[in-house]
């Protein structure tokens, strides 16, 4: 990579943006508090205690512990798995399913992109927390099953990023040459195509990574993702709501986890936009 390559420029803008890596060191240490969570965690977050209902917080429990006992730091640490791996995993499938369905309306045109297109836009219509919702009732209650519904309701979004980054770069220089030199549109499009789109699908992936970390704790609220008594945000906050008077501490620890991890996520995300796309920067 040479001192002037677009990769190395791009590397340097976002190590100067100061917001962006407030973001990438708070993302990193959540995902090393998932990872380690094991390892640091105080307690076994599914072990509970009838002598230690509803604990303030104490150096015993530095959050304090939940309605059975239990001592919600180490629930919150092994929250932060489900989390982020919903918000991967469900933003993966979203690339999977949504960019080859982008490019291939973009690429053939006609009435394979009128048809894409309009289902796109149908399911665009409907607000995307709404159609998870509904996707995670109809395939049931399970983590599994909600990281799928979120990718489903995800994908139209990256599909209409890929049609129109597609639409755009099909008719630029390089992709007349590669045509020009007999490349068949599979090998155009993805060889050719697909790495110069990829800098705003990765923009908009880390920023859909906190729009599936926030729908995964919404329908872990609703009971519709992560189920009792493995530990999730959203289900500790739907079990904090009772006792939001008396033990306020049980929903402002997996609250601010979620705010916190959200924030830092959509700080990264506008850093990466600006840092790859230098006319989005800001003055």
């Amino acid at each position: 990579m040479s001192p002037s390559s677009p990769a190395r420029r791009a590397l340097a803008a976002l190590l100067r943006h100061r917001l962006a890596m407030f973001g990438l060191v708070v993302v990193v240490l959540f995902v090393a508090a998932a990872l380690l969570a094991p390892w640091i965690s105080p307690a076994d977050p599914l072990a509970t205690s009838w002598s230690a209902i509803r604990r303030a917080p104490s150096a015993a429990h530095w959050f304090g512990t939940d309605e059975n006992g239990r001592d919600v730091l180490s629930r919150v640490l092994w929250g932060a798995r489900a989390s982020l791996m919903a918000g991967v995993i469900a933003v993966g499938g979203a690339l999977l399913i949504g960019v080859p369905i982008g490019l291939l309306a973009g690429l053939a045109g006609g009435w394979v992109d009128a048809l894409i297109s309009r289902v796109a836009d149908a399911m665009l219509a409907v607000p995307f927390l709404i159609l998870a919702i509904a996707l995670a009732a109809f395939l049931g209650p399970a983590l599994e099953n909600a990281m799928l519904a979120i990718a489903i309701s995800a994908s139209p979004v990256f599909a209409r990023l890929a049609r129109g980054m597609a639409l755009e770069a099909n008719t630029t220089d390089y992709a007349e040459a590669a045509r020009a030199m007999g490349n068949p549109p599979w090998r155009t499009a993805l060889v050719h195509i697909l790495p110069n789109i990829a800098p705003p699908l990765l923009v908009q992936a880390t920023l859909s990574i906190a729009e599936a970390i926030i729908a995964e704790a919404s329908l872990s609220f609703l009971g519709l993702g992560q189920q009792p008594p493995a530990p999730s945000w959203g289900s500790m906050l739907n079990s904090a709501q009772r006792f939001i008077e008396n033990a306020p501490w049980l929903a402002i620890f997996p609250g601010m986890a979620i705010f916190l991890l959200v924030l830092a996520l959509n700080l990264l995300g506008d850093g990466l936009r600006d840092a790859l796309d230098p006319r989005s920067a800001r003055r």
